[in-house]
């Protein structure tokens, strides 16, 4: 990246009392640089390479002494190189005297390992978590952790999370569907509530919820549908897809109990090992998440797939940060 100085912030910037700049890893570059637009500031140039064995080498190029830092690095695939650079990333900005540093990290890895759920095994989620703290960022700002109870593993640094809600809101509005037929489904018990606050926003008819029973290994043995999806257009609110295995075959019992069509809204894309191609030959209409992680190859690949954006989500909160105003506004 080429060294060169940033513009001056606009003037309301000069409230908080000091500079506010915009420092992104390579996890998410594109959605970095549209922050730093909405923002109409420069992305500070922060150059991130590897050596040969791997180790990451990190140099943040121009002074940022005294100035009021937000770092966009969210933790998605590659995720163990990604998360080693967050960590170097928020140390790097300690050694240089920002007088801020807030990590944004859109979307937070290791988050569904959030409890022992057998003898001998990690709490990987909360793990991360003192990682993260012990190199000493001034708060965190992430969007629909998996287990929200995560927020307590930071002992000592604010936790801000931030909800997509209001994104999947605004889409379901632009399809005029019918409200009398509209049903909203929460994939599992625990996103009920989820589904039910969407559900008020956008005026559906109902909630349905989908129970699950696994067996070894995690395997779906069976659904179930509690509620009355037949006739409806059904649209699937969760935080995640990661192989879409559990994604299809809910659309396509929610089809086989009649309803008309089955559309999903996700916050996280992560699309592992053959979920696209599930996702083409589903019974899905469409499958909206966000650009928390980079989706560009993946819309090429799925046309089914439609992006949300989250910059005007982090933008604001991005200033309402720096300007010490109240974040609750976003979530109204």
């Amino acid at each position: 990246m080429d060294r060169y100085t940033p513009s001056p912030p606009p003037p309301e910037f000069r409230e908080g009392g000091y500079d506010i700049k915009i420092v992104s890893g390579t996890a998410n570059l594109p959605l970095a640089t549209a922050i730093a637009q909405q923002l109409r500031i420069n992305l500070e140039p922060a150059e991130v390479s590897q050596f040969a064995d791997g180790e990451i080498n990190i140099h943040v190029v121009n002074n940022i002494r005294g100035s009021d830092i937000f770092l966009i690095q969210p933790t998605c695939k590659d995720v163990n190189k990604n998360l080693v650079e967050l960590l170097l990333l928020i140390h790097t900005l300690k050694l240089s005297s920002a007088k801020r540093i807030t990590a944004v990290v859109p979307y937070f890895g290791y988050a569904r390992q959030d409890r022992k759920t057998k003898p001998r095994v990690p709490i990987s989620a909360s793990a991360v978590s003192q990682l993260i703290e012990k190199m000493g960022p001034s708060r965190l700002v992430t969007v629909d952790l998996h287990c929200g109870q995560i927020q307590g593993f930071f002992h000592d640094t604010p936790v801000d999370n931030l909800s997509a809600e209001n994104e999947f809101v605004r889409y379901i509005e632009t399809k005029n569907f019918d409200k009398e037929k509209l049903t909203l489904v929460s994939p599992d018990a625990g996103g009920v509530e989820r589904a039910r606050r969407v559900a008020d926003k956008v005026h559906a008819h109902g909630v349905v919820t989908i129970l699950k029973r696994r067996k070894v290994a995690n395997v779906i043995e069976e659904m179930q549908i509690v509620g009355d999806v037949s006739g409806t257009i059904c649209v699937i609110i969760d935080d995640m897809i990661d192989t879409g295995g559990t994604l299809t075959k809910a659309a396509l019992l929610l089809k086989t109990q009649g309803a008309s069509a089955v559309y999903c809204c996700a916050t996280h894309g992560l699309f592992s090992g053959r979920a696209l191609e599930l996702i083409n030959e589903s019974v899905l209409e469409e499958v909206c998440v966000t650009d928390s992680m980079p989706q560009e190859d993946n819309v090429k690949k799925c046309p089914k797939i439609k992006i949300l954006s989250l910059v005007p989500l982090l933008s604001e909160a991005i200033l309402r940060i720096h300007l010490e105003k109240s974040l609750s506004a976003l979530f109204k």
